[in-house]
């Protein structure tokens, strides 16, 4: 394993964990929730809309950005070339109990950006989530385990501008540890990270890890 290092500073960035889900193709439909809460990692039956808040809520006294605040371009797609990824990108915020939205399961194959964080090329890290599967098939994220160090990852704005950034290391984390601080606060330089669900199936078919990707700005 390999992953990004840093000096690695508390600021006023919401730290919110991500809620991620990831439906599995089975009988029982199956999703799983990640949650950096010790010891709550939720599942629930898809109904094609994300399931029950489950994750932790942001810190007391941050803001709770639930959309892009100002009239900027915004990040519009995705991709990894050496993995055939490419698709939409939309504005993920906060749910009304202050967990991290998700792309809903009939838009599988488009990502979220957290707009809570900084837009992919400011200064900061931005952070992208996308589901591996969801009932409707493959999703956007489903080959991102293959991605390795070195790989490029394109993120073009609404005016056509595309920030290209090189990944530098993949960290499996168990989604009862998931390392909220390390994914959303504060790094050097211009940074990105991508999330999506990994690892074996727990008795209930929720895949029990997450994968999360670290990249810098070319």
């Amino acid at each position: 394993m390999t992953r990004t290092t840093g000096r690695r500073v508390r600021t006023w960035r919401t730290y919110a964990r991500p809620l991620l889900l990831c439906v599995v193709l089975t009988t029982t439909a199956g999703a799983c929730a990640t949650d950096g809460a010790e010891g709550d990692t939720s599942g629930t039956t898809n109904t094609g809309s994300p399931p029950a808040a489950t994750a932790s809520r942001t810190p007391a006294g941050d803001p709770a950005p639930n959309r892009v605040e100002d009239t900027k371009t915004v990040p519009a797609r995705v991709s990894i070339p050496s993995l055939g990824i490419d698709g939409d990108l939309m504005t993920l915020g906060l749910n009304q109990d202050g967990t991290v939205e998700v792309p809903p399961a009939d838009k599988g194959m488009t990502a979220g950006w957290y707009t809570g964080n900084p837009r992919p090329g400011e200064p900061g890290a931005a952070v992208i989530i996308g589901h591996n599967d969801t009932r409707f098939g493959e999703a956007v994220f489903h080959d991102l385990k293959r991605i390795r160090e070195g790989a490029t990852v394109d993120v073009r704005d609404s005016d056509g501008g595309t920030v290209r950034f090189t990944v530098t290391g993949t960290e499996t984390v168990a989604k009862n540890a998931f390392p909220t601080e390390r994914v959303y606060g504060a790094a050097e330089g211009r940074a990105l990270r991508l999330i999506t669900c990994d690892g074996a199936f727990d008795t209930a078919g929720h895949p029990v890890d997450n994968l999360i990707v670290y990249a810098v700005a070319r």
